[in-house]
């Protein structure tokens, strides 16, 4: 079996939810044809139609620079959860009166069918006055789920169940050395603790076991950063370039079991068909790579676990682990109706995650 694995493209299509004022706060998007001007629809204006009410201010006569508030409630289904209620909170604003890029700090709430629960919260602020950029990704699960042993030809027919409690705080500032283009100090931590395992004797427990020592682990340490952003809106980006570059030495003396040294390099691109055109496509490259060390399993390079839990989508967020990851997947985005009420996506997905030799 080859060390590479493969996802087919899959077709999806889906209703684009865009609540305009929580978004920006600027007037609808318009898309030009010919003579004629159409207005952007969204889900709300077909609920404001429906029962005749309004449930939101004309976003023309919004003043100000925000905050914009959303607060989405919802069900989901995954293989590794059963379904899922799902509270969201996303809240977006501007910190200059230009403009410039928007900020914004999102907050989730969620529990399962299977009774594991996680709080989830991001940031994403531009201080423009101060040519600063706060990123932070903190995270609680309680999480049941299963794993699959390390590298590529990790079988799905003898998972080891595990459960554990985990606590994630990233926090990283940067400054703004020249346009768009930024260098930060971080903070990064993963505590696991109660980390329980129930299997059958195997490799799978073996490697587990091997690199998952005791009931608990941390990994604690600072983070140098390199990051270019031209994007205008990071919710919704239309064309642009991002590009982070994380080097991260874990310490003893800052808490961490073990010394360890990883680098990340994520990198995307929007590329815009037209100005007249909402279709985007939509390219992603997101490498993590052990470069020293022995580190705990949980921490191990990881489908599933990148700051936006984006990689490796219809697959269980750790079913393929290694001592390094390799992940790129390409999106075309596109409207089915004039008004843009209706869209659909097609990707694909291509990982390697080499089996891991750690000493």
């Amino acid at each position: 079996m080859s060390i590479y694995e493969y996802k087919l493209v899959t077709l999806s299509i889906c209703l684009i939810i865009q609540m305009h004022q929580s978004i920006s706060g600027q007037s609808e998007f318009i898309f030009p044809k010919d003579s004629d001007e159409i207005q952007q629809k969204d889900i709300i204006d077909v609920l404001q139609r429906l029962f005749t009410k309004q449930l939101r201010k004309d976003t023309t006569i919004l003043k100000g620079n925000g905050p914009f508030v959303t607060i989405i409630p919802y069900i989901d289904y995954s293989i590794h959860t059963g379904f899922t209620g799902n509270i969201a909170v996303n809240s977006t604003f501007y910190t200059d009166d230009e403009r410039r890029r928007i900020s914004r700090i999102k907050f989730n709430g969620s529990y399962s069918q299977f009774h594991q629960y996680w709080f989830t919260s991001f940031n994403d602020i531009f201080l423009e006055e101060h040519m600063l950029h706060l990123f932070g990704d903190e995270r609680y699960y309680k999480f049941p789920t299963q794993t699959y042993g390390l590298g590529p030809n990790s079988p799905l027919s003898n998972p080891l169940k595990i459960d554990y409690s985990y606590l994630r705080f990233y926090q990283v500032v940067s400054h703004e050395m020249a346009s768009n283009l930024f260098f930060g100090i971080g903070y990064n931590l993963d505590d696991h603790w109660n980390i329980k395992v129930d299997s059958t004797n195997g490799k799978e427990l073996d490697q587990f076991v091997k690199y998952q020592k005791g009931n608990h682990s941390i990994s604690s340490g600072i983070s140098i950063n390199i990051m270019y952003d031209n994007r205008k809106n990071v919710i919704n980006p239309q064309n642009g370039t991002f590009a982070n570059f994380q080097f991260r030495p874990n310490i003893t003396f800052l808490g961490s079991d073990k010394n360890w040294q990883s680098l990340l390099i994520e990198i995307r691109h929007y590329i815009k068909f037209s100005p007249s055109s909402r279709n985007i496509l939509a390219l992603w490259s997101y490498n993590d790579i052990t470069l020293s060390g022995a580190l705990p399993y949980l921490d191990m390079p990881s489908i599933g676990w990148d700051d936006y839990s984006g990689t490796g989508r219809g697959y269980v967020p750790g079913r393929y682990t290694g001592r390094n990851l390799i992940y790129f997947e390409s999106e075309f985005r596109f409207t089915l109706t004039k008004n843009g009420l209706l869209g659909g996506v097609i990707f694909g997905v291509w990982n390697q995650c080499p089996k891991a030799f750690l000493t």
